[in-house]
């Protein structure tokens, strides 16, 4: 009995002894947050399980390690700061690291677009910036570091007499507006060349008049006395592209195009692009069709065009994806427009949508080669959405320039309610077009007009001759969009110091000025061009305004210049005049008569941000 007693006894004892190596490999996922001893976030923080590949803190310090044995030890790099053990006893963990003046020898550095071996002493790197292991995938820097703007000079004023026509390309482009949010949001002052004015004014939608007959727009014309001078005159010239409901829309041919490379990591980038998208699937109908494309070193198509009822495949495309490498987007950008091409609807919507930080850095990678690349293929007949996303690390006039010169239009996603905006809510008029290269000439009358200056579109001027030539690319606008443009005006007559004008010439005789003969004394002609989507010969509007005087402005008109205004402030603008913040604030509430979805509201408390700055 007893020997029986102890032959149980040892068996037990034995599958204990055998069973304990399977308790020891409990399998747990760890998550945490990393900081420094003052608790700021730390970016960019290697998390290692063992020898296992690392994983990277996102820009809140935060990260997950999946599959860990509960008890083992995962150590914690980052350059700078002394590299800590931590056991994973618990799924929830918060590190302090603690710096580490040491001179750090031959460490791989991420620098710009690339790594490169250098000497530095930890205390002279910025955090957040550098990551010490050249094969892990990178997160972007933070704000301000790495960012790109495009710049240039704000219009000047132009004389009526000696520069009649003004020239240039519609804009339908919201980026600038959305990205100066994002920045204001973080307690940043704005860069003056990430400020363009027209892409503030036309974030907004305003009640213009709406086509009526063929022509897919409409013109509407409003003249007003300029807030930030009261000795000038403001003009508001507007267009409505006609109206499609979203189910009369024609089918659609979409390929995504997303950027995955290290650049794009974290969940406020390509966490981001693939909840947007997700936003997007849901308005696919069955007619419709979606493909996709990635890069990083290398273009990649992730799934062939499917139709818009395969929309599980899709997500599950999408949840499938992960940042990490170099970023070949001009490879992407050809294989993408191949995908099109092989899946083109004759006669329906076909476009590629970029989703990226824009830092092209491997193959086709400058402005002036991506220009050329999408120069070329826009002549496939398909269509160019950019969205752009990410913080610290973003090119804005790269993806400005793809915009510009694809037959495209540029948002900027800083997080899901802007997705939702731009995808959902005005789905239509980002993603259909209703006539392209649409140009607008203005021809002032130098009886009424002294001089005159063009509120923004610098980066759309044309050339007077610019306006008749059909082979001169130009904007698309959407269904149901919305353009504003807007021009400070010194009437004719005007004395004291006139912003634009020039002495007498020596050598020649002035011109005289023409006296207008017309009935109601018109102050400028507004001439539009345009093309149906798959045309290729344009045809012209004309509409004249006659400035009456005095005040009588729509809300609308006051928003807009309200908007303006801000925008000068923000550039510190040569011709912002008496202009301040309270003055904005002010002319925008007396704007806010329609603001259903709260838009104009959100502006005025960012107004009132960057006055309290």
């Amino acid at each position: 009995m007893k020997k029986g007693i102890l032959r149980k006894t040892l068996v037990a004892a034995f599958m204990l002894l055998a069973a304990a190596p399977l308790l020891r490999a409990e399998r747990i996922d760890v998550s945490g947050r990393v900081t420094d001893a003052d608790r700021t976030p730390l970016l960019g923080v290697i998390v290692r399980a063992g020898a296992a590949d690392g994983v990277l803190t996102d820009v809140n310090g935060n990260f997950l390690v999946k599959g860990v044995e509960r008890g083992s030890m995962l150590t914690f790099s980052y350059i700078g700061y002394k590299t800590r053990s931590v056991a994973a006893d618990s799924v929830r963990l918060h590190v302090v690291l603690e710096s580490d003046n040491l001179q750090l020898e031959e460490e791989c550095v991420v620098v710009g677009y690339g790594t490169e071996k250098q000497s530095l002493r930890a205390e002279r790197m910025p955090r957040a910036v550098f990551a010490a292991d050249c094969g892990l995938p990178l997160p972007a820097p933070v704000a301000g570091n790495g960012e790109a703007y495009a710049a240039f000079a704000e219009n000047r004023f132009r004389s009526a007499q000696s520069e009649p026509l003004s020239t240039f390309s519609i804009d339908v482009d919201g980026a600038s507006y959305g990205n100066l949010r994002r920045m204001i949001g973080r307690g940043e002052t704005p860069p003056q060349d990430a400020v363009r004015i027209e892409e503030m004014v036309n974030y907004f939608t305003y009640g213009y008049k709406k086509p009526e007959g063929n022509d897919p727009v409409a013109i509407s014309t409003e003249t007003g006395i300029c807030p930030w001078n009261e000795a000038h005159r403001l003009v508001r010239i507007g267009i409505k592209a006609r109206e499609i409901a979203s189910e009369a829309l024609p089918a659609s041919n979409f390929v995504f195009l997303i950027d995955v490379s290290g650049s794009m990591y974290g969940p406020d980038r390509l966490g981001l692009v693939v909840s947007s998208m997700k936003l997007l699937i849901n308005n696919l109908r069955d007619k419709d069709r979606v493909g996709i494309v990635t890069y990083c070193g290398s273009a990649k198509t992730v799934l062939e065009s499917v139709l818009g009822s395969e929309k599980q495949k899709i997500r599950d495309a999408l949840e499938q994806l992960e940042a990490g490498g170099s970023t070949a987007g001009g490879a992407g950008i050809q294989k993408a427009y191949d995908l099109a091409r092989r899946s083109f609807i004759d006669g329906g919507n076909n476009r590629v949508i970029l989703c990226t930080d824009g830092d092209f850095n491997v193959g086709v990678s400058s402005e002036a080669e991506l220009e050329r690349l999408i120069a070329k293929e826009r002549q496939s007949g398909v269509f160019l959405t950019v969205l752009g996303y990410g913080m610290g690390n973003y090119k804005d006039g790269k993806l400005q320039t793809l915009a510009e010169k694809g037959n495209g239009n540029h948002a900027y996603i800083d997080d899901l309610q802007e997705a939702n905006r731009v995808l959902v809510n005005e789905f239509g008029s980002t993603m259909h077009t209703v006539a392209k290269d649409v140009k607008l000439q203005i021809e002032f009358n130098p009886a009424r007009v002294q001089t005159y200056r063009l509120i923004g579109y610098e980066s759309r001027l044309l050339n007077k001759e610019d306006f008749n030539d059909d082979t001169k690319d130009a904007g698309e606008i959407g269904a149901g969009h919305c353009v504003t443009a807007l021009y400070e005006v010194v009437p004719a007559g005007a004395a004291g110091n006139v912003p634009g004008s020039v002495d007498p010439l020596k050598y020649q005789s002035a011109a005289s000025v023409p006296s207008y003969a017309g009935p109601d004394s018109e102050m400028l002609t507004v001439k539009l061009r345009y093309k149906e989507p798959d045309g290729d010969v344009s045809k012209k509007m004309e509409v004249a305004l006659v400035d009456s005087g005095g005040d009588r402005v729509s809300s609308d008109f006051r928003f807009a210049s309200a908007v303006a205004m801000f925008g000068q402030l923000l550039r510190n603008s040569d011709f912002r005049g008496k202009a301040t913040y309270d003055d904005v604030i002010a002319l925008a509430r007396r704007g806010l008569d329609d603001d259903p979805q709260g838009y104009r509201r959100e502006f005025i408390r960012l107004v009132e941000t960057v006055k309290n700055l």
